[in-house]
């Protein structure tokens, strides 16, 4: 019996037909944990589905990958949904992956735990970068949706609390696609025209879904680059956003952003007055004092009668001349006693004192002192000095004792 020989080609494609015909391969969702993952430079993403036991070849391209909320990694627990056939060129089979959720949370959750991470370790978090709000502020930037309730209990909050400053609202979409894009931008162009003295930038509660701008990196790497403070005030009090963490305050509502930025006016109307009192106090107290200094001069004998006061400083000078006088002389007599003091000690150690006893003093020729016999030589003049003279005489010898 003769057997048909087909071509390789003809084989996958009809193994590609079966996998194609089949209506359970056309839609299956696999769990699995992604190993050898890689994105390349298409946009195309390549990785593998494995359990304890097989694996399995994915593929997702890049207009599905383009959904995704989270980056897939290298060990992760996912769950896909996809179709299996068999790609004819390698005669593989494999899954055309159309989508892909973290396995046991949803790929929202994931995407917001991994931006959360990754901001974090690059210090978009710290509290050093924090910037404090003005106490009084001129003008306030409002970043929001011009059509939702969050607007008109900001506006209606800021009135009431602090009617001085200018409000400012910026409005863009903060739900959709395009929400992220408008939102940073009205950040930046806020600080590029210095609009403000202050940004709240918010929105309504909602779903996570909702939500999901104000949990974009752009949005975020926005506020932290932003010189004006920038509240966030996004959904109730429960949620928290990656712009949360970013911003130099959280407000747990819109309605609370308003109150955290604008001061009370009924507060500042009592600080005031209890400013007012206390300076009319301090200045009651002043005038007191100084009221009881101008009595206190107007009662002095130096204005009764300017020529007492006259008197009183000749007096005192006076006194002053006498005691400067007496010091003079103290000080005179004190120094001619220890004067004479010295002259005596002077006198009593002179060398003519000592002449006048009977003593003489033999020098040579150049006024050297002769102190022993041997510094002479017979024939040598000297000259001895006596008490009422001097004698030149020659050595006519030397004897040592």
């Amino acid at each position: 019996m003769e057997f048909p020989v087909f071509e390789v080609s003809q084989v996958n494609t009809y193994l590609k037909d079966k996998f194609d015909s089949d209506a359970l391969l056309s839609s299956l969702c696999i769990r699995g944990e992604v190993s050898n993952y890689k994105v390349y430079p298409s946009g195309h993403h390549y990785f593998t589905l494995k359990d304890a036991e097989s694996s399995l070849r994915c593929v997702m391209f890049r207009s599905a990958a383009m959904r995704l909320r989270f980056r897939p990694e290298n060990g992760m627990k996912v769950i896909t949904v996809g179709r299996i056939t068999v790609y004819p060129r390698d005669g593989a089979y494999q899954l055309y992956c159309e989508n892909m959720t973290p396995d046991g949370v949803g790929d929202l959750y994931a995407a917001y735990e991994q931006l959360k991470e990754k901001l974090q370790k690059e210090g978009l978090f710290d509290l050093f970068h924090k910037k404090p709000l003005p106490d009084y502020p001129h003008r306030i930037a409002i970043i929001t949706s011009s059509a939702g309730a969050a607007i008109h209990d900001m506006l209606r909050i800021l009135a009431k609390r602090y009617p001085l400053s200018k409000v400012l609202l910026l409005p863009v979409r903060v739900q959709g696609e395009e929400a992220p894009g408008e939102i940073s931008a009205a950040i930046r162009y806020a600080n590029e025209m210095q609009l403000a003295d202050v940004i709240i930038t918010g929105r309504g509660g909602g779903s996570i879904e909702d939500l999901w701008a104000f949990n974009d990196e752009r949005v975020a790497r926005a506020i932290y680059a932003s010189t004006i403070p920038v509240v966030s005030a996004v959904g109730h009090e429960p949620d928290v956003t990656i712009s949360d963490f970013v911003a130099d305050l959280r407000a747990a509502t819109p309605s609370n952003a308003a109150e955290l930025v604008a001061p009370d006016r009924q507060k500042l109307k009592e600080r005031l007055q209890a400013m007012s009192s206390a300076m009319a106090s301090a200045l009651d107290r002043k005038l007191r004092m100084e009221r009881q200094r101008l009595n206190s001069l107007q009662n002095s004998r130096s204005l009764q009668s300017p020529i007492n006061y006259i008197n009183d400083r000749r007096l005192h000078l006076d006194n002053i001349h006498g005691r400067l006088s007496a010091e003079a002389e103290r000080l005179v007599r004190s120094k001619r006693e220890r004067f004479v003091a010295l002259t005596s000690q002077l006198d009593a150690m002179s060398p003519l004192k000592v002449l006048s006893r009977g003593y003489s003093m033999t020098q040579k020729e150049d006024g050297t002192l002769v102190r022993s016999c041997r510094d002479v030589t017979p024939g040598q003049k000297l000259q001895i000095t006596v008490s009422d003279g001097t004698l030149r005489a020659e050595v006519c010898s030397v004897q040592e004792e």
